[in-house]
């Protein structure tokens, strides 16, 4: 990630000072303090162009497009969930109240708008639980179920829930619980039921996310829900996005090694972007982070990563921080945020593949092609 001086700036924008500032404090560009001088700010080169581009007036058809793809305008309608002056609303309701006493079943049947809570249960225990099983099992679903198109709606939700459960089954521990009581004890950590329920709450969905979108591609074929599930699961797996919490073992482990300080300063001197700080969408923080940290105890050396980071970069920890946190203060697998993440964001890709059913389109985008 690159960065440009107030000067730098400035240039690229043909403002005034002020204007920078005003751009700043509405989230439009993000800014952090300069590790070489902490009384000047450094400005993310991204967010300056952006903006330097809508300022030259109208743009070609072909570069709105382009920007679209990468964090830029909204290409298609909703009425799921959005992101609002920092609050994660799914159909108008706060996610954060949601967290409060629900539970994904709960949410699931918010955000499919479906009459009645659908049921995970699954009694089966898978061999091996984990990733892996999970990936097996919704692949099974996939080669085997109906499509989805021209199918009521009344039928879909019940293979919406089997999907969940499904994917439940072989993940949790089995029984007719919430998930979030078959997960702590799967992990043999009942104490950490509540967290996981709050995590689950609020990873259940985010707006038009990389596996969101793949899903909702997948959808617009008619392919089964759970092949839409599917491809959610494979775009999940990337470091960019429901693996990035794994990019905190190099930091805590340097931080252990040398101190937080050091390991922080060490890190921002190089001009490399905190792991697991920051999101484009929250210019106040990751609402997700700050609720799921308030449920638990974090660790001491997750607090003090959390404040030097905020005092060095002026990014606050976003939801993968918070994972990670999870990990250590209740000693859970590894790849907990993962498990965690898949079964919470199955009810979200449900719910945008039954939107995008009911629309009856296909999401087919061109390519402008620069080859020979």
């Amino acid at each position: 990630m690159s960065w440009l001086t107030a000067e730098q700036a400035l240039a690229r924008l043909g403002t005034k000072p002020q204007t920078l500032y005003a751009n700043v404090s509405r989230g439009r560009i993000t800014a952090r303090p300069d590790p070489d001088d902490p009384r000047k700010s450094l400005y993310r080169l991204d967010d300056v162009e952006r903006l330097a581009g809508r300022q030259k007036g109208r743009r070609p058809a072909q570069t709105v497009a382009a920007e679209s793809i990468a964090w830029g305008e909204p290409v298609l309608d909703t009425a799921i969930s959005t992101i609002v002056d920092d609050r994660l609303l799914y159909r108008g309701r706060d996610a954060a109240q949601l967290a409060e006493t629900g539970t994904l079943g709960a949410v699931a049947q918010l955000l499919w708008a479906s009459d009645t809570r659908p049921d995970f249960a699954n009694r089966a225990r898978a061999r091996q639980p984990g990733i892996a099983a999970a990936y097996q099992a919704i692949a099974e679903l996939a080669a085997t179920d109906m499509p989805s198109a021209g199918r009521q709606r009344a039928v879909l939700l019940a293979d919406a829930a089997r999907v969940v459960a499904f994917l439940a089954g072989a993940i949790a521990a089995p029984g007719t619980d919430p998930v979030h009581l078959r997960l702590a004890r799967q992990w043999q950590r009942p104490e950490a039921a509540e967290p996981i329920r709050i995590a689950l709450v609020l990873l259940a969905e985010h707006e038009l996310n990389a596996s969101t979108f793949a899903a909702r591609v997948t959808a617009s074929t008619g392919a089964p829900l759970a092949a839409a599930v599917l491809s959610g699961l494979a775009t999940l797996s990337g470091p960019l996005h429901g693996n990035a919490s794994q990019s905190m073992a190099g930091l805590i482990e340097q931080a252990q090694r040398v101190g937080v300080t050091a390991a922080i300063t060490a890190q921002v001197r190089q001009g490399a972007a905190l792991p697991c700080f920051g999101h484009k969408l929250y210019a106040g923080g990751d609402m997700r982070a700050s609720t799921l940290m308030a449920g638990f105890a974090v660790p001491a050396l997750f607090g003090d990563i959390a404040e030097v980071g905020e005092r060095l970069t002026g990014e606050k920890p976003n939801v993968d921080f918070a994972l990670s946190a999870l990990v250590m203060a209740f000693d859970l697998p590894a790849d907990a945020p993962l498990q965690i993440f898949a079964l919470a964001r199955s009810v979200g890709w449900i719910a945008h593949a039954l939107e995008q059913v009911e629309m009856g389109t296909l999401i087919r985008p061109r390519a402008r092609y620069v080859g020979v």
